[in-house]
Protein backbone atom coordinates (compact mmCIF):
# COMPACT_ATOMS: atom_id res chain seq x y z
CA UNK A 1 0.00 0.00 0.00
CA UNK A 2 0.84 3.68 -0.89
CA UNK A 3 -0.51 6.54 1.14
CA UNK A 4 -0.44 9.84 -1.12
CA UNK A 5 -0.02 13.14 0.40
CA UNK A 6 -2.20 15.98 -0.79
CA UNK A 7 0.28 18.69 -2.00
CA UNK A 8 -0.24 21.19 0.87
CA UNK A 9 -0.08 18.64 3.37
CA UNK A 10 2.70 20.33 6.35
CA UNK A 11 5.83 18.10 7.92
CA UNK A 12 3.45 17.25 11.31
CA UNK A 13 1.04 15.64 8.54
CA UNK A 14 3.79 13.14 7.17
CA UNK A 15 5.04 12.36 10.94
CA UNK A 16 1.71 11.89 12.10
CA UNK A 17 1.05 9.36 9.61
CA UNK A 18 4.36 7.83 9.90
CA UNK A 19 4.31 7.28 13.55
CA UNK A 20 0.73 5.66 13.33
CA UNK A 21 2.51 3.03 11.09
CA UNK A 22 5.02 2.26 13.29
CA UNK A 23 2.85 1.69 15.83
CA UNK A 24 1.82 -1.05 14.28
CA UNK A 25 5.10 -2.46 13.48
CA UNK A 26 5.18 -1.47 9.81
CA UNK A 27 8.28 -0.23 7.38
CA UNK A 28 8.17 2.79 6.24
CA UNK A 29 9.02 4.40 3.20
CA UNK A 30 9.03 8.38 2.14
CA UNK A 31 9.49 9.16 -1.67
CA UNK A 32 9.19 13.26 -1.53
CA UNK A 33 8.39 14.19 -5.05
CA UNK A 34 7.81 18.10 -6.51
CA UNK A 35 4.34 17.39 -6.16
CA UNK A 36 3.72 15.22 -3.50
CA UNK A 37 4.59 12.98 -0.89
CA UNK A 38 4.49 9.34 -1.06
CA UNK A 39 4.79 7.14 1.84
CA UNK A 40 4.96 3.11 1.22
CA UNK A 41 4.02 0.88 4.07
CA UNK A 42 5.93 -2.10 4.21
CA UNK A 43 4.46 -5.23 5.73
CA UNK A 44 1.21 -6.69 6.22
CA UNK A 45 -0.85 -3.79 5.59
CA UNK A 46 -4.13 -6.33 6.68
CA UNK A 47 -3.35 -5.30 10.09
CA UNK A 48 -4.39 -1.37 9.77
CA UNK A 49 -7.46 -2.21 7.13
CA UNK A 50 -9.91 -0.81 9.74
CA UNK A 51 -8.13 2.22 10.75
CA UNK A 52 -9.26 5.42 8.03
CA UNK A 53 -6.11 6.60 6.64
CA UNK A 54 -8.00 8.97 4.24
CA UNK A 55 -9.76 10.90 6.88
CA UNK A 56 -6.24 11.80 8.94
CA UNK A 57 -5.27 15.35 7.94
CA UNK A 58 -3.46 16.12 4.91
CA UNK A 59 -3.83 12.70 3.45
CA UNK A 60 -5.05 12.54 -0.36
CA UNK A 61 -6.15 8.45 -0.75
CA UNK A 62 -4.38 5.00 0.15
CA UNK A 63 -3.58 3.27 -3.15
CA UNK A 64 -2.86 -0.68 -3.21
CA UNK A 65 0.49 -2.12 -4.30
CA UNK A 66 -0.43 -5.38 -6.79
CA UNK A 67 3.24 -5.64 -7.49
CA UNK A 68 5.87 -8.31 -4.78
CA UNK A 69 8.80 -5.77 -4.77
CA UNK A 70 7.69 -2.79 -3.24
CA UNK A 71 11.02 -0.56 -2.83
CA UNK A 72 12.88 -1.10 -6.22
CA UNK A 73 9.15 -0.65 -7.78
CA UNK A 74 8.28 3.32 -9.24
CA UNK A 75 5.22 3.17 -7.57
CA UNK A 76 6.98 3.62 -3.86
CA UNK A 77 9.24 6.01 -5.77
CA UNK A 78 8.32 7.54 -9.07
CA UNK A 79 11.49 9.26 -9.79
CA UNK A 80 14.06 7.73 -11.03
CA UNK A 81 17.14 7.19 -8.62
CA UNK A 82 20.70 7.80 -8.93
CA UNK A 83 23.56 5.44 -6.98
CA UNK A 84 26.51 7.35 -5.77
CA UNK A 85 29.14 5.33 -5.95
CA UNK A 86 31.67 7.40 -3.95
CA UNK A 87 31.50 10.32 -5.97
CA UNK A 88 30.54 8.27 -9.13
CA UNK A 89 26.82 8.93 -9.89
CA UNK A 90 24.95 6.29 -11.93
CA UNK A 91 21.79 6.85 -13.05
CA UNK A 92 22.41 10.75 -13.80
CA UNK A 93 22.86 12.23 -17.38
CA UNK A 94 26.56 11.12 -17.48
CA UNK A 95 26.52 7.58 -18.62
CA UNK A 96 29.06 5.46 -16.32
CA UNK A 97 31.56 3.06 -17.94
CA UNK A 98 33.12 0.30 -15.67
CA UNK A 99 35.85 -2.08 -17.20
CA UNK A 100 38.87 -3.79 -16.56
CA UNK A 101 39.70 -7.62 -16.81
CA UNK A 102 37.28 -10.67 -15.68
CA UNK A 103 39.81 -11.65 -13.49
CA UNK A 104 42.70 -9.82 -11.47
CA UNK A 105 45.83 -12.05 -12.34
CA UNK A 106 48.68 -9.84 -11.06
CA UNK A 107 49.85 -6.19 -10.36
CA UNK A 108 51.10 -5.56 -13.93
CA UNK A 109 47.95 -6.69 -15.49
CA UNK A 110 45.66 -4.59 -13.19
CA UNK A 111 48.27 -1.46 -12.99
CA UNK A 112 48.20 -1.91 -17.49
CA UNK A 113 44.47 -2.57 -17.18
CA UNK A 114 43.93 0.39 -14.91
CA UNK A 115 45.66 3.28 -16.61
CA UNK A 116 44.56 2.58 -19.98
CA UNK A 117 40.55 2.28 -19.20
CA UNK A 118 40.98 5.66 -17.45
CA UNK A 119 42.37 6.91 -20.40
CA UNK A 120 39.75 6.44 -22.36
CA UNK A 121 37.01 7.78 -19.58
CA UNK A 122 35.97 5.05 -17.69
CA UNK A 123 34.95 5.82 -14.25
CA UNK A 124 35.29 2.82 -12.79
CA UNK A 125 37.75 -0.68 -12.28
CA UNK A 126 36.32 -4.12 -12.53
CA UNK A 127 38.16 -7.19 -11.53
CA UNK A 128 37.10 -10.43 -9.87
CA UNK A 129 39.26 -11.10 -6.85
CA UNK A 130 36.90 -14.29 -6.09
CA UNK A 131 35.67 -16.23 -9.52
CA UNK A 132 32.59 -18.82 -9.09
CA UNK A 133 33.37 -21.07 -12.27
CA UNK A 134 31.25 -23.78 -13.91
CA UNK A 135 34.22 -26.12 -13.13
CA UNK A 136 35.85 -26.71 -10.02
CA UNK A 137 39.23 -26.75 -11.57
CA UNK A 138 38.91 -23.33 -13.39
CA UNK A 139 41.22 -20.20 -11.85
CA UNK A 140 38.92 -19.29 -8.71
CA UNK A 141 40.31 -16.22 -8.33
CA UNK A 142 43.61 -14.45 -6.52
CA UNK A 143 40.79 -13.68 -3.01
CA UNK A 144 42.34 -11.23 -0.69
CA UNK A 145 45.60 -10.94 -2.86
CA UNK A 146 43.90 -9.79 -5.45
CA UNK A 147 41.42 -7.23 -3.61
CA UNK A 148 44.66 -5.58 -2.31
CA UNK A 149 45.83 -5.21 -6.12
CA UNK A 150 42.43 -3.58 -7.11
CA UNK A 151 43.26 -1.26 -4.19
CA UNK A 152 46.66 -0.40 -5.05
CA UNK A 153 45.12 0.06 -8.70
CA UNK A 154 42.13 2.48 -6.70
CA UNK A 155 44.97 4.43 -5.29
CA UNK A 156 46.74 5.25 -8.17
CA UNK A 157 44.66 6.23 -10.72
CA UNK A 158 41.76 7.20 -8.80
CA UNK A 159 38.99 5.15 -10.42
CA UNK A 160 36.82 3.44 -8.26
CA UNK A 161 36.70 -0.21 -7.68
CA UNK A 162 33.95 -3.00 -8.14
CA UNK A 163 34.29 -6.50 -7.56
CA UNK A 164 32.14 -9.88 -7.44
CA UNK A 165 31.33 -10.82 -4.23
CA UNK A 166 30.25 -14.61 -3.42
CA UNK A 167 29.64 -15.30 0.15
CA UNK A 168 29.50 -13.42 3.52
CA UNK A 169 33.15 -14.19 3.93
CA UNK A 170 34.17 -12.37 0.40
CA UNK A 171 31.90 -9.30 1.54
CA UNK A 172 33.87 -9.05 4.78
CA UNK A 173 37.19 -9.36 3.38
CA UNK A 174 36.44 -6.94 0.53
CA UNK A 175 34.56 -4.64 2.29
CA UNK A 176 37.57 -1.93 2.93
CA UNK A 177 39.06 -2.72 -0.31
CA UNK A 178 36.19 -1.89 -3.04
CA UNK A 179 33.98 0.73 -3.60
CA UNK A 180 31.21 -1.41 -4.74
CA UNK A 181 29.90 -5.07 -4.19
CA UNK A 182 28.65 -7.35 -7.60
CA UNK A 183 26.27 -10.07 -6.67
CA UNK A 184 26.84 -12.19 -10.04
CA UNK A 185 24.54 -13.84 -12.25
CA UNK A 186 24.79 -17.58 -10.50
CA UNK A 187 23.87 -15.39 -6.84
CA UNK A 188 21.06 -13.27 -8.09
CA UNK A 189 18.82 -15.51 -5.60
CA UNK A 190 21.00 -16.29 -3.36
CA UNK A 191 18.82 -14.87 -0.91
CA UNK A 192 21.46 -14.86 2.58
CA UNK A 193 24.15 -13.27 0.21
CA UNK A 194 21.63 -10.25 -0.81
CA UNK A 195 20.71 -9.77 2.70
CA UNK A 196 24.45 -9.66 3.65
CA UNK A 197 25.42 -6.71 0.99
CA UNK A 198 21.93 -5.48 2.10
CA UNK A 199 23.36 -4.90 5.76
CA UNK A 200 26.22 -3.59 4.43
CA UNK A 201 25.11 -0.35 2.97
CA UNK A 202 27.86 -0.52 0.24
CA UNK A 203 26.55 0.43 -3.39
CA UNK A 204 25.50 -2.70 -4.92
CA UNK A 205 25.86 -3.96 -8.76
CA UNK A 206 22.84 -6.73 -9.52
CA UNK A 207 23.59 -8.87 -12.14
CA UNK A 208 20.07 -10.57 -14.03
CA UNK A 209 20.10 -14.25 -13.75
CA UNK A 210 20.56 -16.37 -17.36
CA UNK A 211 16.97 -17.53 -16.60
CA UNK A 212 15.56 -14.84 -14.01
CA UNK A 213 12.17 -12.72 -15.61
CA UNK A 214 12.39 -9.43 -14.60
CA UNK A 215 9.78 -9.15 -12.05
CA UNK A 216 12.31 -11.79 -9.89
CA UNK A 217 15.22 -9.55 -10.52
CA UNK A 218 13.29 -6.68 -9.21
CA UNK A 219 12.26 -9.08 -6.41
CA UNK A 220 16.07 -9.93 -5.76
CA UNK A 221 17.27 -6.05 -5.68
CA UNK A 222 13.56 -6.05 -3.15
CA UNK A 223 15.98 -8.78 -0.64
CA UNK A 224 18.71 -5.72 -0.49
CA UNK A 225 16.78 -2.93 -0.08
CA UNK A 226 14.49 -4.40 2.63
CA UNK A 227 18.00 -3.96 4.38
CA UNK A 228 17.70 -0.53 4.46
CA UNK A 229 20.37 -0.23 1.42
CA UNK A 230 18.83 1.63 -1.38
CA UNK A 231 21.96 1.95 -3.26
CA UNK A 232 21.10 -0.69 -6.12
CA UNK A 233 22.10 -0.70 -9.66
CA UNK A 234 20.80 -3.53 -11.82
CA UNK A 235 22.39 -5.27 -14.99
CA UNK A 236 21.48 -6.82 -17.95
CA UNK A 237 23.86 -9.25 -19.01
CA UNK A 238 21.96 -11.63 -21.57
CA UNK A 239 19.81 -14.07 -20.62
CA UNK A 240 19.57 -18.00 -21.59
CA UNK A 241 17.82 -18.79 -25.00
CA UNK A 242 17.56 -21.38 -27.77
CA UNK A 243 20.55 -18.91 -29.45
CA UNK A 244 24.15 -20.50 -29.23
CA UNK A 245 26.18 -18.09 -31.65
CA UNK A 246 26.19 -15.84 -29.06
CA UNK A 247 27.31 -16.81 -25.39
CA UNK A 248 24.42 -15.62 -24.13
CA UNK A 249 20.97 -13.39 -25.57
CA UNK A 250 21.13 -9.52 -24.45
CA UNK A 251 17.84 -8.25 -23.56
CA UNK A 252 18.20 -5.05 -24.66
CA UNK A 253 14.31 -4.89 -24.06
CA UNK A 254 15.18 -5.33 -20.83
CA UNK A 255 16.50 -1.84 -20.38
CA UNK A 256 12.87 0.07 -21.40
CA UNK A 257 10.74 -2.49 -19.32
CA UNK A 258 13.14 -2.11 -16.21
CA UNK A 259 12.85 1.98 -16.42
CA UNK A 260 8.75 1.57 -16.70
CA UNK A 261 8.64 -0.55 -13.47
CA UNK A 262 11.91 0.51 -11.07
CA UNK A 263 13.44 3.69 -10.52
CA UNK A 264 16.53 2.05 -10.13
CA UNK A 265 19.62 2.57 -12.64
CA UNK A 266 20.33 -0.41 -14.84
CA UNK A 267 23.74 -0.75 -16.51
CA UNK A 268 24.13 -3.58 -19.14
CA UNK A 269 27.10 -6.50 -19.35
CA UNK A 270 27.71 -6.79 -22.92
CA UNK A 271 30.63 -8.90 -22.49
CA UNK A 272 28.71 -11.63 -21.14
CA UNK A 273 26.09 -11.25 -23.27
CA UNK A 274 27.87 -11.59 -25.91
CA UNK A 275 30.95 -13.93 -25.24
CA UNK A 276 32.63 -13.10 -27.93
CA UNK A 277 34.45 -10.09 -28.37
CA UNK A 278 34.17 -9.23 -32.05
CA UNK A 279 30.13 -8.18 -31.00
CA UNK A 280 30.94 -6.18 -27.80
CA UNK A 281 31.16 -2.49 -29.41
CA UNK A 282 27.89 -3.57 -31.28
CA UNK A 283 25.87 -4.38 -28.17
CA UNK A 284 27.43 -1.64 -26.15
CA UNK A 285 26.06 0.99 -29.19
CA UNK A 286 22.38 -0.64 -28.91
CA UNK A 287 22.66 -0.70 -25.18
CA UNK A 288 23.30 3.10 -24.80
CA UNK A 289 20.84 4.17 -27.74
CA UNK A 290 18.36 1.97 -25.45
CA UNK A 291 18.70 4.06 -22.72
CA UNK A 292 20.93 2.28 -20.71
CA UNK A 293 22.93 4.42 -17.62
CA UNK A 294 26.03 2.80 -18.13
CA UNK A 295 28.08 -0.50 -19.45
CA UNK A 296 30.18 -2.68 -17.38
CA UNK A 297 33.06 -4.08 -19.69
CA UNK A 298 35.71 -6.24 -19.51
CA UNK A 299 38.57 -5.08 -20.83
CA UNK A 300 42.28 -7.19 -20.77
CA UNK A 301 46.17 -5.69 -21.72
CA UNK A 302 46.66 -9.35 -23.27
CA UNK A 303 43.53 -11.28 -23.69
CA UNK A 304 44.83 -14.27 -25.55
CA UNK A 305 46.77 -14.87 -22.35
CA UNK A 306 43.81 -14.17 -20.00
CA UNK A 307 43.11 -16.97 -17.37
CA UNK A 308 39.34 -16.26 -17.55
CA UNK A 309 36.85 -15.29 -20.46
CA UNK A 310 39.74 -14.77 -23.39
CA UNK A 311 37.49 -14.71 -25.89
CA UNK A 312 35.05 -12.08 -24.61
CA UNK A 313 37.70 -8.87 -23.37
CA UNK A 314 38.49 -6.20 -25.58
CA UNK A 315 41.69 -4.92 -25.81
CA UNK A 316 42.55 -2.04 -24.57
CA UNK A 317 42.87 -0.27 -28.44
CA UNK A 318 39.33 -1.76 -29.16
CA UNK A 319 37.76 -0.22 -25.87
CA UNK A 320 39.03 3.48 -26.49
CA UNK A 321 37.37 3.01 -30.05
CA UNK A 322 34.20 2.14 -28.33
CA UNK A 323 34.67 4.91 -25.60
CA UNK A 324 34.99 7.33 -28.63
CA UNK A 325 31.57 6.15 -30.05
CA UNK A 326 29.85 5.95 -27.33
CA UNK A 327 30.80 9.77 -26.86
CA UNK A 328 29.14 10.14 -29.96
CA UNK A 329 25.91 8.50 -29.43
CA UNK A 330 25.53 10.38 -25.83
CA UNK A 331 25.40 13.65 -27.70
CA UNK A 332 22.38 12.48 -29.44
CA UNK A 333 20.21 11.01 -27.03
CA UNK A 334 20.93 14.14 -24.55
CA UNK A 335 23.32 12.24 -22.16
CA UNK A 336 27.17 12.57 -21.32
CA UNK A 337 30.12 10.87 -21.68
CA UNK A 338 33.55 12.43 -21.66
CA UNK A 339 36.14 10.62 -23.67
CA UNK A 340 39.01 11.93 -22.70
CA UNK A 341 41.90 10.09 -25.03
CA UNK A 342 42.01 13.03 -27.59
Amino acid sequence: MIIVMRSDAVSQNIEDVTNLLKKYNLGVHISTGAECTIIGVIGDKRIIKDIPLELMAGVEKTVPIVESYKLSGRTFSPESSVVDVDGVKIGGKELVIMAGPCAVESEEQILTAARAVKKSGAQMLRGGAFKPRTSPYSFQGLEEEGLRILDLARKETGLKVITEVTSQKAVELSFDYVNMFQIGARNVQNFELLKEVGKSGKPVLLKRGPSTSIEEWLNAAEYIMSEGNYKVVLCERGIRTFETATRNTLDISAVPVVKSKSHLPIIVDPSHAAGKSAYVASLSRAAIAAGSDGLIVEVHPDPKSAMSDAAQQLTPEAFDKLCLEISQIAKIIGREFAYENK
